[in-house]
């Protein structure tokens, strides 16, 4: 199987690095500048499951495809995906599978329009990584876990492929028969652990700590989920537990990937995590005063940010 891994930053880096690692056959897309300093440099990761330098990683700029793949895992930032989507076309093939791991769930209809339902395997990755300024990526923590599997829950032969490749990478992969509603979920946790450490400007613990912090989490928590059963596929009772407690627990260090984006001056997924949940919660007739207020106040930092640059 030939694998195209769309972007090398935190995430695409860290999964496809481990593949190739593992003697997988992966090329990844970058950016002419990224390029330069991964052929330089090699794709370093930095991570408590051990450190790893690849020397010369099969690289491919826009305009250099040649052949189509197997499946392509799209691992860009949202506000990113029409760019990628254009310089990755020559890659996707009437059998390509694509396997995006991007945050909310608005891609899911872009690439649908754009390649057609078939070609979308649904797709859920739960890591913490960062690119340094030395451009290695980062791991935080021990997490790494990618599902995958069809939208509608079947077994597929595909998907079983796709399973078999990924699996012995060095991380946790499962094939998954409740995928969208894994997608729908991580959506919930990114909402709401975006909107309330951007809007309070610190980690879960010191939220927790704060007057009223553990109240306003959970009530953020009950307006996001809300929305989701209107809109999309419930999250489970599981799911819901697991998350309230890992909102609130004391002495916490979560923050959210939003978050550490703002605290380096860089663009976020306001939109994708926080504007299209209340664009769509809005047109199922909730009120949603909480998201609306993180949205506006993230925009404002957004526009700033993008009338820099």
């Amino acid at each position: 199987m030939r694998l195209l891994v769309v972007g090398a930053g935190s995430t695409g880096g860290y999964f496809g690095g481990r593949l190739a690692q593992a003697g997988r056959d992966v090329t990844f897309l970058v950016r002419p500048g990224r390029a330069e300093r991964l052929r330089r440099n090699g794709l370093q990761l930095i991570s408590p499951h051990g450190d790893v330098t690849l020397e010369r990683p099969q690289l491919v700029t826009a305009g250099e495809i040649r052949g189509t793949y197997d499946a392509v895992l799209l691992t860009v930032k949202a506000f990113s995906l029409q760019a990628a989507l254009e310089d990755m076309a020559p890659a996707v093939g009437p059998d390509t599978m694509i396997l995006p791991v991007l945050n909310g769930m608005k891609h899911v209809d872009i690439l649908t329009a754009r390649f057609g339902a078939k070609a979308l395997v649904g797709c859920v990755c739960k890591v913490a990584t960062l690119v340094d300024d030395d451009g290695r990526i980062v791991q935080l923590n021990k997490l790494q876990d990618i599902a995958y599997g069809e939208m509608d829950g079947t077994e597929s032969p595909r998907t079983h492929r796709i399973d078999a490749f990924m699996q012995g990478a060095g991380f946790d992969a499962r094939l998954s028969a409740t995928i969208a509603r894994e997608m729908w979920e991580k959506w919930v946790l990114l909402a709401t652990l975006g909107g309330v450490t951007c809007l309070m400007r610190g980690t879960i613990g010191e939220i927790e700590v704060a007057p009223g912090g553990a109240d306003f989490v959970l009530r953020f928590l009950d307006e996001v989920v809300a929305v989701v059963r209107a809109v999309g596929v419930a999250p489970g009772d599981g799911f819901l537990a697991a998350t309230r407690t890992l909102l609130t627990t004391k002495g916490s260090p979560q923050t959210s990937s939003m978050y550490r984006d703002l605290q380096k001056g860089s663009p976020i997924e306001v939109e994708q995590i926080i504007g299209d949940l209340l664009v769509r919660g809005r047109s199922a007739g909730f009120a949603t005063p909480l998201l609306a207020t993180a949205y506006t106040h993230l925009s404002v930092y957004q526009n700033r940010v993008l009338a820099a640059a």
